[in-house]
């Protein structure tokens, strides 16, 4: 039988799901009711255990279009019971199938609302799924190196560049007939309906690793530059923050998520890390400029410190209404803003699709 342990010595005993062995991360909790396959396909979620707080997880089943990504991307996976009869016209294979094939240790049949009201009171924790001694394996957990420790960018990021176009993923020397603009994106944690919203607006992405230099990037000679999103401590990516620093100023820039925050420490802000998080389908965000109100799709674990942003030339365009924090920004000076959820969604609602055209239309003028 699978444990779930926690940093704090807490052991809960549950039941199979996927692979049978052992995983340590991050524990976070989602509260979206749909999306698991994109959810399990997330870099951004790289290095940390995903919780879902909707009781039951895999009604749909796994098809072979909702992929985020070429391979399951958190550490492991908690819910409170996985449907073993899926019921969908797309369906392919079950949760519990695609979990064991891929190799991800997950675990069903726990408390998740407990779990869940664990962490919103003390914060996220360092956990592992285990199929050996629980007790042993809370000791070997607290020696444990903390999520914060490692640049989990640098695992995900793409290891070469390729395109994005009309039919998805292409070849760099492919035509680009028929495109409006091409699009850089620095890949920090890229998810595909990124690149797909801007392949419907007519925009060849090139997508290229979170390594790589300014000089590098310019020399595709793009209308616009994208800040992609990601997991992990922002504040840890100095040599991806550099680039973005030489990159301003040069021609359009938009980042989502990470991208946001990444650009904030580029023009001399900071973030912070909140206790929590804000992870799913349902976060209410205000636009500063227009008044409008959007329901978005987020999964961050930092925010940028607003008072940070004083003197650095920036304005805060979009706030979120549960808890304030900074959902947006812009730096006119430099042609540069972000959003710190995901107007893509996948999962989640299209209310935010506006912000791709927007930049499309920025990249369009260049000067």
């Amino acid at each position: 039988m699978p444990f779930l342990v926690l940093s704090d010595g807490t052991v809960v005993e549950g039941r199979t799901l996927g692979a049978v062995g052992e995983t340590t991360g991050e524990v976070v909790f989602n509260t979206g009711m749909t999306g698991y396959q994109e959810i399990l396909t997330d870099p951004s979620y790289a290095g940390q255990i995903v919780l879902l707080t909707y009781p039951l997880v895999g009604n749909y089943g796994i098809n072979e279009d909702d992929f985020e990504s070429d391979r399951l991307q958190p550490a492991g996976f908690i819910v409170r019971e996985a449907c073993e009869r899926p019921s969908n016209w797309r369906s392919t294979k079950t949760l519990h199938r695609l979990l064991e094939e891929r190799g991800m240790v997950a675990i069903q049949g726990v408390d998740t609302r407990a779990i869940t009201k664990r962490i919103r009171t003390g914060g996220v924790t360092m956990g592992m799924i285990t199929h050996g001694d629980p007790h042993d394996a809370v000791r070997r957990l607290r020696e444990a190196p903390a999520y914060d420790e490692t640049d989990f960018v640098y695992q995900v990021t793409t290891r070469a560049p390729y395109a994005w176009g009309f039919a998805g993923k292409e070849r760099l020397d492919e035509s680009t007939d028929g495109y409006k603009h091409r699009l850089v994106v620095l890949d920090c944690g890229l998810k595909h309906n990124i690149l797909r919203r801007f392949a419907a607006l007519g925009v060849r992405s090139i997508v290229v690793p979170a390594t790589t230099p300014a000089d590098e990037i310019l020399a595709w000679n793009p209308d616009g530059i994208l800040l992609s999103p990601g997991p992990g401590d922002p504040s840890r990516l100095g040599p991806v923050i550099e680039t973005v620093r030489a990159l301003l100023g040069r021609l359009p820039v938009f980042g989502i998520c990470l991208g946001n925050q990444l650009l904030c420490h580029a023009i001399g802000g900071e973030t912070f890390k909140l206790k929590f998080g804000h992870r799913g389908s349902n976060h209410p965000v205000k636009d500063l400029l227009d008044g409008t109100v959007t329901i978005t799709s987020q999964n961050h674990g930092y925010a940028v410190d607003p008072d940070s942003l004083e003197g650095t030339g920036a304005e805060v365009t979009q706030l979120n209404l549960n808890d304030g924090t900074v959902e947006g920004i812009q730096v006119p000076g430099l042609r540069a803003g972000s959003i710190q959820y995901h107007p893509e969604a996948a999962p989640g609602p299209w209310d935010s699709r506006k912000y791709f055209a927007r930049f499309v239309e920025q990249m369009g003028r260049r000067s």
